[in-house]
């Protein structure tokens, strides 16, 4: 796929996963003996992308060891961040590296079952800010939530509430301009979820984009579901 950089946040700590998964980085837990970060790079693969950047931060030698620098056909290239960055502040060091007009970011420590052939091509002909996937899930609980108009933009972000009813939620896979990520202010720690979409969304710039099934591994509960999860899963 020419024209689109992809990039992955791969740098979190994973506190909450410590009790289970205490050895390695969370992008690194193992889902039915393969690290979660394969099954981001397989699809990306299968989308027809050819390079991916992972954004490391935590134990960052412990992932370029385990992908060096090719992954089946993704050619593989590393931004490490020198201290925590935030999401917004990885990718912002990085921006060198995605050379594209179009940049596509996975969050790391979740997937979700989308064509992003599709999301790509819905967002290039729109060109929005950014375009974010979406998921709607039976209990909101634990998620932020995301209001959107019948025209698929963005109205809002609304914080957790602890109601268990349904919700559409981010489902951390990204499309973004290029112009808007080398705007994201460079050397400090920048949360691309609390510091920058909502300015975008107040703009009007962000479209969301229906996505398919979806999980995080971020809990101990989420991540013991995991293996399941991607066994019925469908074929990329």
């Amino acid at each position: 796929m020419v024209g689109v950089s992809a990039a992955i946040l791969a740098g979190g700590l994973g506190t909450r996963l410590r009790s289970v998964v205490s050895d390695r980085p969370k992008a690194l837990a193992p889902i039915a003996g393969r690290p979660f970060l394969a099954r981001l790079l397989d699809q990306l693969e299968a989308a027809g992308l050819r390079e991916a950047t992972l954004l490391t931060g935590f134990a960052a030698e412990m992932i370029e060891a385990e992908f060096g620098d090719r992954y089946n056909g993704l050619k593989l290239s590393y931004s490490r961040e020198p201290e925590p960055l935030g999401t917004g502040g990885a990718l912002r060091l990085a921006f060198p590296l995605l050379t594209c007009e179009t940049i596509l970011l996975l969050n790391g420590d979740s997937y979700c079952d989308t064509d992003l052939g599709k999301l790509l091509n819905f967002h290039v002909e729109r060109t929005p800010a950014a375009t974010l996937t979406l998921t709607h899930v039976s209990d909101g609980s634990r998620y932020g939530r995301v209001i959107a108009d019948e025209s698929c933009r963005v109205l809002r972000f609304e914080e957790k509430n602890g109601i268990a009813d349904p919700a559409w939620i981010n489902a951390g896979i990204y499309v973004m301009r290029r112009d808007v990520v080398e705007a994201i202010p460079a050397g400090r720690a920048v949360s691309l979820e609390r510091d920058v979409l909502p300015e975008w969304v107040n703009d009007g710039a962000v479209l969301g984009f229906p996505g398919g099934r979806f999980i995080d591994i971020g809990t101990p509960e989420s991540f013991a579901s995991a293996e399941e999860f991607f066994r019925e899963a469908p074929p990329l």
